[in-house]
């Protein structure tokens, strides 16, 4: 049996503070879905707005979509990665999500939410791809896809993070205290500046630069295909994460409500299916490159878009509309975490797929190309919530882009048993 890799001091340090940032960066993005309807209950009335239950579900997801629009422009941090460094951008990513996520504590109507959630995005947006191209680049070959893997992790244990505040700070403080709580990233973005160092594989690449643009590169005709192809697949990935995470509070507080659970009680069963909703996931993420080693890239991304599309269905197109529809949505919850793993097939499979002058460039494109898709398809969720007054039916029909992403794959790149190229 051969024995993996050592990582040194510095792998190590750089993965931890990677796996820091995407867990406080998960963090921040369920803490806006925990907090969504009691923000929006006190918001609208102060913008001169009703705060109906389909109000909220409409304004939600108005701000859902300026969000991923602040998101896809995020793709910048990639352009900027490729010319001056991933750790550098790693941290400033990292403080832009945090700053914009603790001033969202000071929104006095609903404008002034949106447009600090917009501006958090831009920072959120970055750090999946710095993350991951940091870590595919420093980590040893023999290690770096079970290193995507365990990056991968750090989303959604940002997620139970943000259920246990949500159980504690969200319960007893309010929606105000849990954005303050989103704060914290600052203190991570200063210790990759100090300690992180970049990874050889860009120091390299640094000193042989190409006269083509790194987005330039992207685009031309070796590498065309694959990334029209990468960005459609991540783009089906990113509805489905909105549809299955972010509505996910929002559809349990109905349910309690109905079950009879006060308020406080609803708040801390939203937490207790975000945290099963965390833990599938995690599992899910670790599951991903053991299978993508296996039986390759694209077949185990079928598999997972396969369980997502049938749990998006479950969960919300059966378990919600049940008169006593709690025990099993929050089931469902576990197998939709479970198939929400496919995001760590990306951390791996993309940089595989370009070259180390134009990786940053290329995973930051295609993950943000996919956000303004996932901004458009929330304006749609709005739109058909508003007319129908309803939230489970719409839901459940964002299974239907998963379906249509399996006939997509064939036309991606098979990597496995490839080495990252220089």
């Amino acid at each position: 049996m051969t024995v993996p890799t050592k990582l040194n001091r510095q792998q190590i340090l750089g993965f931890w503070a990677s796996w820091a940032g995407w867990t406080l960066d998960g963090m921040d993005s369920v803490i806006y879905a925990l907090v969504l309807t009691p923000a929006l209950r006190e918001l609208l009335p102060q913008s001169g707005m009703a705060n109906s239950p389909a109000d909220i579900a409409f304004a939600g997801s108005i701000l859902f979509a300026l969000f991923l629009m602040g998101w896809g422009l995020s793709f910048v941090w990639g352009l900027i990665a490729d010319r001056f460094g991933r750790t550098k951008c790693l941290a400033a990513s990292i403080l832009i999500f945090s700053v914009f996520t603790g001033a969202a504590a000071l929104s006095q109507n609903v404008w002034e939410l949106g447009l600090f959630r917009f501006l958090a995005g831009i920072g959120i947006g970055g750090e999946w791809a710095m993350a991951g191209t940091y870590v595919a680049e420093a980590w040893p070959e023999d290690r770096r896809k079970q290193g995507a893997g365990y990056l991968q992790t750090g989303y959604y244990a940002g997620f139970f993070l943000a259920a246990a505040l949500n159980f504690t700070v969200g319960a007893t403080y309010g929606w105000r205290a849990m954005f303050l709580c989103g704060a914290a990233p600052v203190v991570v973005a200063l210790f990759t500046l100090m300690r992180v160092k970049e990874p050889k594989r860009w120091e390299n690449a640094a000193h042989a630069k190409s006269a083509t643009a790194p987005l330039a590169m992207i685009f031309a005709p070796e590498y065309l295909r694959r990334t029209i192809v990468n960005s459609l697949l991540v783009s089906i990935a990113i509805v489905g994460l909105w549809a299955g995470t972010v509505y996910e509070p929002t559809a349990l507080l109905g349910l309690a409500k109905a079950a009879g659970f006060s308020p406080a009680d609803g708040t801390k069963l939203v937490s207790l299916g975000t945290a099963i909703l965390s833990i599938g996931t995690i599992i899910g993420c670790l599951l991903a490159p053991v299978l993508a080693e296996r039986f390759g890239r694209k077949k185990t991304l079928a598999l997972y878009f396969t369980g997502m599309a049938i749990s998006i269905a479950l969960a919300f197109g059966w378990a919600l509309a049940l008169p006593n529809g709690l025990k099993p949505f929050l089931i469902v919850l576990f197998f939709l975490g479970l198939s929400g793993g496919n995001f760590a097939i990306y951390s791996l499979w993309l940089p595989e797929q370009y070259t180390t002058q134009m990786r940053a460039t290329a995973f930051a494109f295609c993950t943000s190309f996919g956000r303004f898709l996932g901004a458009a398809a929330n304006f749609a969720i709005a739109a058909a919530i508003a007319a129908t007054g309803t939230l489970g039916p719409v839901i459940a029909l964002t299974a239907i882009p998963f379906l249509l992403g399996l006939f997509v794959i064939p036309f991606a790149l098979e990597t496995r048993g490839q080495k990252l190229p220089s």
